[in-house]
């Protein structure tokens, strides 16, 4: 099994020209076990970490089954279902369906959210052989009638655990329920918690599985080391190790869609060309940044936990576990980022002292200890730190350099173009003008606390119609009786009704 070649298992030539081009010569372990029984139709489970060449385990079998028994799609339906968690995910099985099947001239489209409509549409119209889509906007397009799943005959659950992680374990059953019950099917995840092996036996009928590696271990290649800081003085930790030039493509990943954003902008304001990639971005915007990453352009890309098995990118050299993630096993796919096609990568986890159990957890998953090493001088640390946070960064924008003007303008901190005031040092607010003029400030008159102003209100005169004849001595305070109000006693509707 060791010696079998890509020429050895039989695959179309078409395949095999393909995989020459490419570059790919020997098959990883995973391809060894898998492409065979996949080829002649079997369910398979498949666990394996990331990086091991999973995609090609099930792309290769999948496009020769297609091309041995080549029928025409339908229109609005899909001979091969490939379910993915991410975006980016999605975005680089369909890449590599493409290449591998650029000799073929199959029909392969990629469906998710955060896009318009209109091309998917067009694309599921004509009918494909195969559809990687994310869950949520697949059942978009089913509820809508544009796709019709009867006529699938090959179902694929890629990264599984994830999928359950992330909550979409009831739109899986959906989506498998509008499926031929005789068909393919092919669970490939790099855990296997117990959820996964349930929802395996339930889906898998015997299925064939194929584990080349012990459950979430990590990748041997991987470097891996702590080191021990103040969560305070994890940034400036962070820029200060991009110093050293060893650091050239480097992934950092945080817990929250906010905290990406505030590592990215620090990193930018020390001079290291960062950007962030999460939930919250538009689909342009993460297309983007992941493209500019790739190119070389950024020298460090900040993401979150739901762009851990997206990213599909050569020569990482460090990934950088700046906050550790909640789930154990979100660690391997974690520092999976680096380390793959066989080359070498290190791993280093920012670790403070109220994430010592979140570490400990993960060493018990990976049945490892991670060394520690020392970590950088304080001093030299906090003096970072100052200079960076004194450029600016991390700060709001002050009033007056917001768009619409300051505090001053118009009394709300938004200028106004029918009004031009100034508030003046004692207080008071702007004349209402005319557009295009300006008004003087309005002084607030000086209000001194009185505190008989009471007393000498009562004995003032009462005047009726400003005349002064028709005032009328005030009463003395002791003279003034006022009637109790009186409630009447027939359910509330009154003295008239009473009456």
């Amino acid at each position: 099994m060791s010696t079998l070649t890509f020429d050895a298992m039989g695959l179309n030539p078409a395949l095999l020209t393909a995989l020459k081009t490419s570059g790919y010569v020997t098959p990883t372990p995973i391809q060894q076990k898998a492409i065979p029984d996949v080829m002649a139709g079997k369910d398979l489970l498949g666990i394996a970490q990331t990086g091991t060449g999973k995609t090609a385990a099930f792309a290769l079998p999948i496009l020769h089954r297609l091309a041995e028994n080549r029928v025409p799609p339908r229109p609005r339906t899909t001979r091969a279902l490939i379910l993915s968690p991410t975006r980016e995910l999605a975005t680089q099985i369909g890449e590599s369906f493409k290449a591998y099947g650029q000799h073929l001239g199959f029909r392969v489209a990629v469906i998710f959210g955060g896009v318009k409509y209109g091309a998917q549409e067009r694309a599921l119209q004509q009918g494909l052989d195969v559809l990687v889509a994310a869950p949520g906007r697949l059942l978009d397009h089913i509820q809508q009638k544009n796709l019709d799943l009867s006529t699938c005959e090959i179902f694929v659950l890629d990264e599984a655990d994830q999928m359950l992680d992330l909550g979409f374990i009831k739109p899986i059953r959906q989506i498998v329920s509008r499926i031929p019950a005789k068909r393919q099917n092919l669970f490939f995840s790099a855990t296997m918690p117990s959820e996964i092996g349930k929802l395996a036996g339930e889906l898998l009928k015997d299925p064939v599985k194929v584990q080349v590696t012990p459950q979430s271990t990590t990748v041997e290649r991987i470097n891996q080391s702590v080191i021990w800081v103040e969560q305070g003085k994890k940034r400036a930790l962070l820029t200060e190790m991009f110093s050293d030039p060893e650091y050239k493509r480097c992934l950092v990943f945080t817990k929250t869609k906010h905290g990406a954003d505030k590592v990215a902008a620090y990193l930018e304001a020390g001079g290291v060309e960062a950007g962030a990639i999460h939930g919250n971005k538009s689909q342009p915007q993460r297309e983007r940044t992941l493209e500019a990453f790739k190119k070389g352009k950024l020298r460090v890309l900040v993401a979150t936990d739901i762009a851990a098995r997206g990213i599909d990118v050569d020569g990482v050299s460090h990934v950088v576990n700046f906050e550790l993630p909640h789930v154990p096993e979100s660690y391997v796919h974690r520092i999976g980022r680096t380390a793959r096609a066989g080359k070498d990568g290190s791993a280093v986890s920012f670790v403070a002292g109220d994430e010592m159990k979140l570490l400990r957890d993960i060493e018990k998953v990976t049945r490892q200890k991670i060394p520690a090493v020392d970590r950088r001088n304080d001093k030299q640390l906090a003096q970072l730190d100052a200079s960076i946070m004194a450029s600016g960064v991390g700060k709001k924008a002050t009033l007056p350099e917001r768009e619409g003007g300051d505090r001053n303008a118009g009394g709300r901190g938004r200028r106004n173009p029918h009004r031009d005031g100034v508030r003046p040092e004692g207080g008071g607010q702007p004349h209402r003008q005319r557009k295009g003029q300006r008004a003087e400030a309005r002084p607030t008159p000086e209000r001194v606390f009185d505190p008989m102003a009471k007393e000498r209100a009562r004995e003032r005169p009462r005047v009726v119609n400003n005349d002064p004849r028709d005032a009328a001595p005030a009463k003395p305070e002791g003279q003034i009786k006022r009637r109790p109000r009186r409630r009447p006693s027939n359910g509330g509707k009154g003295y008239a009704a009473r009456a």
